[in-house]
Order: structure tokens, then sequence, then C-alpha cells
């Protein structure tokens, strides 16, 4: 650990030099064209388990990434080596790789005339002054914190405090070079409680690109001791058609199938359930999605994309309709298409709320199932069809009841997304799928 600690760290000017080096030798082998990544990722991961360190990490990567295109032919190479010998032996290794695979007519960079001019500071560079002391102590607090909440906390899989600073520096042969810092942080606790013999689980975590952001460590020690504690008591219920009510955690996932089947790569493999859907009404009326890259300090924001390409903001579902899919520039390429700047994914996705919180939801839902996690995968990107292990707690009558377990809620997404009733204002921003509680206004759960 010594020898990382000490390895020289890369900063934005070094890495946009490595990729220049990298752009220089293709020229020179006579490529048609070339686009280069570089990288310096450090970090800390400390995990505490029982008032004991269990895991300390410490993370310094580097590494350099080449793609060459000759004759529509692409090869790619990689090294973590980044003397100038082994970046010129990489870039070679790409060519010779180009050699070898089929031409693709629709690969090769996006258009010149896309690359981003302008790069604007969206303040995502807050890097952590803590050592790995302090992070060990934070995580130990975050525990001990849930340890004493209740009695009934019996056990625990430990709490983690993590800080990551990662510096991207991306160039082509249009001769666009940019290059970034970003920073991570979170503090992580989960516990364990019984009762009756019974035992449950649950976690609560905060995240934020600022460290001054994170809650402190001790509510959410405390916090993830009353979401474990409100898990007891857990039963089973009988198969019934009912509201399902998702925390807004969730709730950018079940969001979030709708943009993985409007990607690219899905539509022009035929590969998904909203095949061929723009211009069509997925979403009821009041739902609406957009694409807001350029936000300070957010979880995904990028001022361009990964082939260089402007982001820029955009509605991707206006009253329920859907406008464009999600593209790269291959991607748009093979489905006769214009690039949507979303190489390497979204940016910052806004699915607007109503007036309304989380509570005010259970209170609207009357009886019903509010889902508070979700077990397995069970999505299929192809049909829609939709069914998931799911935990939460039983409502009635607006108020809840009791804990819920072992059920499976299922129907099929094109369906369920019409069922949507209700978006609360509540938005999680801890990831890149801004959304609130989101309530349907029926699926089947199967119980007992």
């Amino acid at each position: 650990m010594a020898e990382v600690a000490k390895r020289e760290l890369l900063g934005r000017g070094e890495l946009e030099n490595l990729v220049s080096l990298a752009l220089d030798e293709a020229r020179r082998l006579g490529v048609d064209q070339a686009e280069v990544a570089a990288s310096q990722d450090t970090g800390l991961v400390a995990t505490a388990r029982l008032g004991d360190v269990e895991n300390l990490e410490f993370t310094n990567d580097r590494g350099i990434g080449i793609t060459v295109y000759k004759d529509s032919c692409k090869g790619s190479a990689s090294t973590s080596d980044i003397s100038s010998a082994a970046i010129r032996e990489t870039v070679a290794k790409a060519c010779s790789f180009a050699d070898l695979t089929a031409a693709d007519r629709h690969s090769g960079l996006a258009d010149a005339s896309l690359m981003a001019a302008e790069i604007p500071d969206l303040d995502l560079d807050h890097p952590w002054n803590i050592d790995a002391n302090e992070a060990i102590a934070l995580a130990i607090e975050s525990e001990s914190a849930a340890l004493g909440y209740d009695k009934r906390i019996s056990n625990s899989e430990g709490a983690t405090v993590t800080t990551n600073r990662s510096t991207r520096a991306y160039g082509n042969t249009h001769g666009f070079i940019g290059s970034s810092s970003r920073t991570s942080h979170s503090i992580t606790c989960v516990v364990l409680a019984e009762s009756d013999g019974a035992m449950q689980r649950d976690l609560h975590y905060t995240s934020s690109r600022v460290p001054g952001h994170l809650d402190d460590a001790v509510s959410v020690g405390e916090m993830a001791a009353r979401k474990t504690i409100d898990r007891l008591g857990a039963r089973k219920i009988k198969t019934v058609s009912a509201p399902v009510l998702y925390i807004p955690e969730l709730a950018r996932g079940f969001i979030g199938h709708a943009i993985g089947a409007i990607a690219g790569g899905a539509q022009y493999r035929r590969s998904s359930f909203l095949l061929d859907a723009v211009g069509e009404k997925i979403f009821p009326d009041f739902v609406q999605v957009q694409e807001r890259p350029h936000l300070r300090q957010a979880m995904a924001s990028r001022a361009y994309d990964a082939e260089g390409v402007a982001t820029y903001d955009r509605d991707i579902f206006t009253d329920g309709v859907l406008q464009s899919y999600v593209l790269s520039s291959y991607s748009a390429r093979r489905l006769g298409l214009d690039t949507t700047a979303n190489a390497g994914g979204t940016q910052n996705l806004l699915v607007l709320g109503g007036e309304k919180d989380l509570a005010q939801l259970i209170a609207d839902m009357g009886t019903g199932f509010l889902v508070e996690e979700l077990i397995g995968q069970g999505v299929n990107s192809v049909t829609g069809d939709y069914s998931r292990g799911a935990v939460g707690h039983w409502v009635e009558n607006g108020e809840i009841q009791h804990a819920v377990h072992e059920v499976t809620i299922a129907g099929n997404l094109r369906e369920l997304y019409r069922r949507i009733v209700a978006i609360g204002n509540d938005q999680d921003l801890r990831g890149g799928i801004r959304c609130g509680s989101l309530l349907v206004e029926e699926m089947t759960i199967a119980g007992a």
C-alpha cells in the first residue's frame, strides 16, 4: 500500500499530453481516425464491522485506451504503462488489431462539427481530505449509532466510508481534446435486527460529489437501524391485484427500464419492448422526462459525451410521448439518425413530479403495497415482462399496517407504464435518474 500511496498522480494537463502523444503516433502510422481516453483514479474505502476495521482499500489506478479506424475497420488496445514507448506500442497493437477485423461502415468518430467547442465548469471536483484513520473512525461512528439505536439491532454487516476522485482526458483526430475531474463520496451502514426468532436486514446511505453535503455518519447509522426495525414482523400476503407505490430510489429503476429500451443498441438489435416507439404515448399525459447534462454538482453531469460530442438539454418524454431515442454516433448511424450525445449513457434524467411526497401518496393509495426493496432481475427487455421479488409494507386506509416479505410483483411494462397515476415531489438526487415516489394503479402481487 505504501508503494501505491507514493505513486505519482497525473493531472488533467498531463493526461491531455498522453492523449496527444497517442494521437500523434496514430497519425504517424497512417490511420484514418483515432480516439484516445486516459484516466487517473484515486480513492479510499474503509469498512468497519462490530467496532473494528474489516476492510481498507486504497486505489491509485491509471490507464490509457486507444481506438483506431482504418478503412472502416476498428482496433482497440489499452495499457496501464504510461511511458512513451508503451503508448507507442499500444497504438501499434490497436492498428494491428484493426488489420484483423471486418469492415463496418457505421464505425468511426462522431462528426467533427458536433465536438464540444466550449466546456463549462460543472463544479464536479470536490476532494475529501480524509485519511484512513479518519475514515475508519467515521465508519465506526455510523455503525455504533445503528447498534445503539434499539436493543433489537442484533448484528451488523458493517459501515463503509468511500471517497473517489477521477480525472479523465479524451481526444480524437478531429482535433478535440477535453478533460475533467470529478469526485464522489458516500457513507453506508447495513445492520440486522431480530425479534421472535426472525431476522431482518436493511441499509441506508448518503452520497454526493461534495463531502460537506453528505448526511452525518450518526444519522446514516440511525436511519439504517430504523429502517431495519420497521421490517420486523414481516409476513406474506395472499395473492392480490392492488396499487403499488415505489419509494424514490426504486422508482428511478422502474423508469430506467424504459430508458434501456430506447437505447440505440436495443433498437438496432431489435431487442426492445419499445421498438420503433418514437411518437408513441408510453406514459400518461402528466409524465415528463427531461435530460439536463449541465446541472452543477449532479451525479451524471457531463459537458461532452464519450465521443467528445457536446451535450445539451432535451426532452425525452413529453406528455408521456417518446420524442427520441438515446443514441451514440454508432447506433445513430445504424438507425439512420443523428447522435443524441449519449455515448456512455444518459446525463441527469429528471422525471418531473407533482406536489405530493411519499407520505401523501401513501394516504392517496388507500390500500396497496409500498415497495422498499426489489430482489432479482426479472425484467425481459424484449417483451417488457416484469417480475421482481419485493419487500415493503402493506397499507390500508392510507396507513402502514405491517411489513411484507416473500412476494413478487408482476406485469408487463407497456401496461404498467400506462397505469402510473402519480409521481411524487421527493426526488432522490443520489443517482443519474432523479425520480420521486411513483404510484402504479394496479399490479399483480403474488404471495402465499
